[in-house]
């Protein structure tokens, strides 16, 4: 299987650009005003379009600072409404080559011909592809009900400067700076007051010593079934997922970060801390590279080895210690790919823990929905892949000593399988582990996050904690024997 080239890095970091919702808002807006003003602009418009342009910087920058997620969302139209009743009305012509161009980036590059290439969906996918865009409650530019009062604001008060600027005068301007001042109010109230979903976060690091100086298992396995939204999984078919719970523990209330997106879950998931420390706080990477100590730093302290296997975007966070897969595959071979990747890994390079993501199941979420059959099809497909790895891993004699964790990094949402902002689907994911040292049968219903997987990790391996360690080891699913020292 090949890896992911360095041309599908840099693609992956570019495609971000559009991907995600606050850089994608910014760059539409320029793209859409350049085209219809192409003409002019080749007559010498600058002056006017770029003056405008500053004008308007101050709701650009608004706007890519706040999220607006979820049902906060609705309130950007009021200042689409408050523009309409205090200005002159918008040019109905821009903004409907603006909506027009929306809905062919999303349905139709976005949600066909780019997911026909990169992951084989059909060519007639944009028939249903229409509907998860207009339902998608994620951060992403597919976000039609938070992108479209965005740019048609942005659109109308640039346009509007700009013909104005053309006979001599400008919108009124204290007018205008009043109404920029309203906007802003509005966005800080909304956000202070009413975004009051955000996990809860440890304030302390984690504590305790280990409780013996050898490590606990000789092995640590993990595999991330990206994109796995809990109760869909409950409803799949997954005999062996489920056998391995029945061995082991489950926690039923396992919480993922904020933004849930996946470079920012699997950042917090191997360092233990949250985005505002490791540096991650979104797939759109500004700076390579997570700013604290990550599992496979605190290992390498020990003299023992970590590797991660997953796509492009992981090397962002994580570097090196990333053994890359490209996602330019069919959807149905993907995880197959990986698996057999992942045996040759193991094979040759045999790390102490290792980390595999599996990404079927989130692309079927955001090429094709989360409330369709394919998705737990998807499901059921990693159950019968896990097994094949497990049983493998069993006959080279690698999970003797091995506790295994299984889980997802975030869930996924209505519409285009979105995830982000914590709706319905998104915030708690399926995470059981299992083991010689592991409780069986355990159903652990106390609410717990993913940043306790990197101390648990650590604590099982004998490597001291990473740096900015915040979550609490799982105790609860330990034996007695192997529990940490409090």
């Amino acid at each position: 299987m090949k890896s992911a080239s360095k041309f599908e890095k840099t693609a992956a970091r570019c495609w971000n650009l559009l991907n995600e919702g606050k850089p994608f808002t910014p760059i539409f807006v320029i793209g859409t005003m350049t085209i219809f003003h192409f003409q002019g602009l080749l007559h010498g418009e600058w002056f006017s379009f770029l003056i405008s342009l500053l004008f308007t910087l101050p709701l650009f920058i608004l706007y890519f600072y706040y999220d607006f997620p979820l049902f906060l969302r609705n309130y950007l139209w009021i200042p689409v409404i408050g523009f309409l009743l205090l200005f002159e009305p918008p040019n109905l012509a821009l903004w409907g080559l603006g909506i027009g161009l929306y809905f062919f980036f999303t349905v139709f590059f976005w949600g066909t011909f780019y997911y026909h290439l990169r992951i084989g969906t059909d060519w007639l996918n944009f028939t249903r592809f229409w509907k998860l865009v207009l339902k998608n409650s994620d951060s992403t530019s597919g976000n039609a009900q938070e992108q479209l009062p965005k740019f048609l604001l942005l659109l109308a008060v640039w346009d509007g400067m700009m013909t104005n600027l053309a006979t001599g005068e400008l919108l009124p301007t204290t007018q205008y700076f009043i109404f920029c001042g309203g906007v802003f109010a509005l966005a800080f109230i909304l956000h202070h007051f009413l975004f009051d979903w955000k996990p809860n976060q440890y304030d302390s690091f984690t504590t305790g010593e280990p409780a013996h100086e050898e490590a606990q298992n000789e092995k640590v396995m993990v595999i991330v079934i990206d994109g796995m939204r809990k109760e869909r999984f409950y409803e799949a078919n997954t005999p062996f997922l489920d056998g391995l719970m029945e061995r082991g523990t489950e926690y039923l209330n396992m919480e993922t970060v904020y933004p849930a997106r996946t470079v920012v879950c699997f950042s917090s998931m191997f360092t233990g801390t949250y985005p505002k420390e490791h540096g991650m706080k979104s797939n759109m990477v500004w700076k390579l590279g997570i700013k604290v100590e990550s599992i496979f730093d605190s290992l390498r302290k020990v003299g023992k080895k970590g590797k991660m296997l997953g796509i492009a975007h992981l090397v962002d966070s994580f570097g090196k210690d990333v053994e890359t897969v490209t996602a330019v595959m069919h959807k149905d071979k993907a995880d197959r790919n990986i698996i057999n990747k992942a045996k040759k890994i193991m094979e040759e390079q045999d790390p102490d823990l290792f980390i595999v993501q599996l990404i079927g199941t989130d692309q079927i979420g955001h090429s094709r929905g989360v409330l369709y059959d394919e998705y737990i099809e998807k499901i059921e497909e990693a159950d019968r892949l896990i097994q094949e790895y497990v049983e493998w891993l069993e006959s080279e004699g690698k999970m003797e000593n091995t506790t295994l964790m299984i889980c997802a990094d975030h869930g996924q949402a209505d519409g285009i399988g979105g995830h982000g902002h914590l709706d319905e689907g998104e915030r708690f994911v399926p995470f059981f582990m299992v083991g010689p040292g592991i409780k069986k049968g355990e159903k652990i219903q106390e609410k717990r996050s993913l940043v306790s997987m990197a101390p648990t990790i650590a604590y099982l391996l004998g490597a001291p904690y990473p740096s900015h360690s915040r979550g609490p080891v799982l105790n609860e699913a330990l034996k007695e024997s192997w529990k940490q020292h409090e």
